[in-house]
């Protein structure tokens, strides 16, 4: 069976590699296409005031590698901040772009989900009433980390990093899709957004997903795509092993899929 690989491109073509490394046939398809924001004035304006935040949250691989772009030459981390994760990729590229690890706070590994409540839970028994709190993301996102940390009196701001949008398919994944589509015994899905599962439907509105098979990295992407009419969704860590594994488990004795 060939998995299809749905996140943005460059994080898809990495998976693809550790995937297949790992003895999975893999290819990739991505359903997010990842754009620069216009106007980068405001991420610069950030990094002028970085150092006056407790925390800095980071919501994806992505929004580390926008925001980091958009440092001025020679900018270090500022001392003493706090940078937050939501998950493994995440920290990866935190630690990458050089990010001290004494500074790094992000959930733990055996967390059941890598999301906004993973963070909380590290950074919850801190005194957060009078800090400042940023969070770095895409043009939207899920307002519960802020509204949890202003319940607790915090002062949270925002920037919008980079921007999500419907991929422009080239001819080889638009070929991987009909195929998909038209096979789906040999094939199954790997969402780790709820945003893909959404554009995948736009892109192939006729389909019949009733026939369609999925892994998703999140309860809420197993909820968003058993809603959509997916027919057997299985939830799965949000790691090439992880995911390799729950494979092998679900082709020798496959099971019912049910909403977390």
């Amino acid at each position: 069976m060939l998995l299809i690989v749905t996140r943005p491109r460059a994080q898809a073509a990495a998976w693809v590699r550790e995937l297949r490394a790992l003895g999975q046939a893999a290819a990739s398809l991505p359903l997010i296409e990842i754009g620069a924001i216009e106007d980068t004035g405001p991420l610069r304006q950030a990094w002028r005031h970085l150092h006056e935040y407790a925390l800095v949250v980071f919501v994806s691989a992505n929004a580390v590698q926008h925001f980091m772009a958009a440092a001025p030459a020679g900018s270090p981390w500022p001392a003493g901040v706090l940078a937050g994760s939501t998950g493994p990729g995440t920290s990866a590229a935190l630690r990458g772009a050089g990010v001290p690890e004494a500074v790094l706070v992000e959930p733990a590994a055996d967390t059941p989900a890598f999301d906004s409540e993973a963070l909380w839970a590290r950074v919850a028994g801190r005194d957060w009433a009078g800090r400042r709190v940023f969070v770095v993301r895409g043009e939207d996102g899920r307002d519960w980390l802020a509204d949890t940390l202003r319940a607790r009196g915090a002062t949270v701001d925002y920037v919008a990093a980079y921007r999500r949008q419907l991929p422009t398919l080239d001819a080889a994944e638009s070929a991987l899709l009909q195929s998909a589509l038209a096979a789906p015994a040999a094939h199954r899905w790997l969402f780790s957004s709820s945003e893909a599962v959404g554009n995948l439907q736009r892109l192939a509105c006729a389909a019949d997903w009733s026939r369609i098979s999925a892994l998703a990295t999140h309860p809420r992407i197993v909820r968003a795509a058993l809603q959509a009419g997916f027919g057997q969704v299985e939830l799965t860590a949000p790691a090439p092993a992880a995911v390799v594994e729950r494979l092998r488990l679900l082709q020798a004795a496959p099971i019912e899929s049910s909403s977390p």
